[in-house]
C-alpha cells in the first residue's frame, strides 16, 4: 500500500533535520558544491550536514557562511589505510580549513587479517585530533567486514575511542549500508549507553529505506535519542525524493 501523503510528509519532515547532505565525486567542481549547498536552504528546514572532499570545505564554508549547517568531510577515504601518519595530516588540513565533522574510513582490511591494533592505533590518532566541537565518525565499512563478529569488533574499536558516531559505509564500495549491519551496531551502541550516534550511509535512496534504519533506532534506543546530534544519514539522492514529498504536500 502507498504512503499517504500526510504519512509521506511527515516521514520526510523527521528526516530531513538528520541528513548529512553528500557529494563525494571524483569530478565536483566548486560551481557544483555551490549549487549543492544552495539546495539545502528549504521552506521546510536544513539538513543537519553537507559532507563533501576536503579540497571543498573552503567553497562550502563560504556558501553556508552564517548559517547552522555543519561542514563534514572524509579522511583515509574510501580505501581505509592503516597509516596513522596520513591520518594525523588529512584530518588536520581538513580542521584547518573549517571542518566541523570528520568522516574517517576504519582499517577495515586489518580487522579482516586480525591485526586490530592497527585500525585501533589510526582511530586513536584522529580522536585526539578531534576535539573542540569536531564530531568524529568513524566509517566501518560494514559491507567489507560481512560477519557480525567482525562488525562487533569494529563497533568495540570506535567505541572504546569515544568516537562520536559509527558509520555503515563510504558508498565506494559494492555492498553498503544494510538493516543486519545497522542490528549490530545500534545493539553496541545501546549495550555502551546510548553515548555514541549512528549514521546510516551508501544506498539509501528512499523515504521507505530510511524508516528501515529510522525503527531499528527507535526500537533500541527510544525516539528520543533520534536527533543531529545521534542519528544521520549520509545521502543525496533521498534528498530529491524529501523534496518531491515535501513539495506535494505544501
Amino acid at each position: 500500500m502507498a504512503v499517504a501523503i500526510s504519512e509521506r510528509r511527515m516521514l520526510a519532515l523527521r528526516i530531513l533535520p538528520l541528513l548529512d547532505l553528500t557529494s563525494l565525486g571524483e569530478d565536483d567542481t566548486p560551481s557544483r558544491i555551490t549549487a549543492l549547498c544552495a539546495s539545502a536552504w528549504t521552506p521546510f528546514g536544513t539538513p543537519a550536514a553537507i559532507c563533501v572532499y576536503p579540497e571543498h570545505i573552503t567553497t562550502a564554508r563560504n556558501a553556508l557562511a552564517d548559517s547552522n549547517i555543519r561542514i563534514a568531510t572524509v579522511v583515509n577515504f574510501p580505501d581505509g589505510g592503516s597509516d596513522p601518519e596520513r591520518v594525523v595530516r588529512e584530518t588536520r588540513r581538513a580542521i584547518a580549513a573549517g571542518a566541523d565533522e570528520i568522516d574517517l574510513v576504519l582499517p577495515y582490511a586489518e580487522l579482516r587479517s586480525g591485526h586490530p591494533d592497527r585500525a585501533e592505533r589510526v582511530v586513536k590518532a584522529c580522536r585526539e585530533l578531534c576535539a573542540d566541537g569536531i564530531a568524529l565518525k568513524l566509517i566501518l565499512e560494514t559491507g567489507a567486514l560481512k560477519h557480525p563478529a567482525l562488525i562487533r569488533q569494529a563497533c568495540a574499536i570506535g567505541l572504546a575511542a569515544g568516537v562520536d558516531f559509527l558509520k555503515t559505509s563510504t558508498g565506494k564500495v559494492p555492498c553498503n549500508a544494510t538493516a543486519e549491519a545497522a542490528v549490530q551496531m545500534l545493539d553496541a551502541i545501546a549495550e555502551d549507553g546510548g553515548r555514541c550516534g549512528f549514521k546510516a550511509a551508501g544506498g539509501i535512496r528512499t523515504l521507505a529505506d530510511a524508516a528501515v534504519y529510522l525503527d531499528l533506532a527507535e526500537a533500541r534506543l527510544g525516539e528520543p535519542w533520534i536527533s543531529p546530534q545521534h542519528f544521520r544519514f549520509g545521502a543525496s539522492t533521498l534528498f530529491a525524493e524529501l523534496q518531491a514529498a515535501l513539495a506535494e504536500s505544501a
